[in-house]
Parts: structure tokens; C-alpha cells; sequence
């Protein structure tokens, strides 16, 4: 079980953020879009999957922007 806690923002609205461990063990990444769905006993959060093609060359772009310069050198060193 996770504990979460809607914190305000400063239009008056509210942010929900979700444990680490949360979106590590349900695979999500910061950007992805849920559907929120009430229930008599509370609420639903759903994750919409996009094409998972999508999702991968995000989450490549995301390493390769981390790593760039070990890449660059990898490359030089490669002949690339």
C-alpha cells in the first residue's frame, strides 16, 4: 500500500504525487496520463497506454540526454 498527499499549487488547484516506488513498480514515467474514474467507495486511477513505440523513443531520448557526453565519447572511440 502507498500513502500519497494532494499538495496545493498556486492557482488553488491541487497535484497528486505518487511515491517513487509507486511509479517504479507500476512502470510509469512522469508525463503519463491516467483516467480518473469515481466509484462509490472512491476513485479509480487508470493509466492510458499510448503506442508503446511512443513511450520507448521517450524513454530513450530521457537516457540519451543523461548520457550524452558517454555516448559521444563511446562514439568517437567506436569510429562513429
Amino acid at each position: 500500500m502507498f500513502k500519497a498527499t494532494i499538495h496545493r499549487l498556486e492557482d488553488g488547484s491541487g497535484a497528486l504525487l505518487l511515491p517513487r516506488e509507486m511509479l517504479d513498480s507500476l512502470d510509469l514515467q512522469v508525463g503519463d496520463e491516467f483516467q480518473i474514474i469515481e466509484t462509490d467507495d472512491g476513485l479509480i486511477l487508470k493509466p492510458i497506454r499510448h503506442d508503446s513505440h511512443e513511450r520507448q523513443m521517450n524513454a530513450a531520448r530521457v537516457v540519451m540526454d543523461k548520457y550524452e557526453a558517454g555516448l559521444q565519447q563511446l562514439a568517437g572511440r567506436l569510429g562513429c
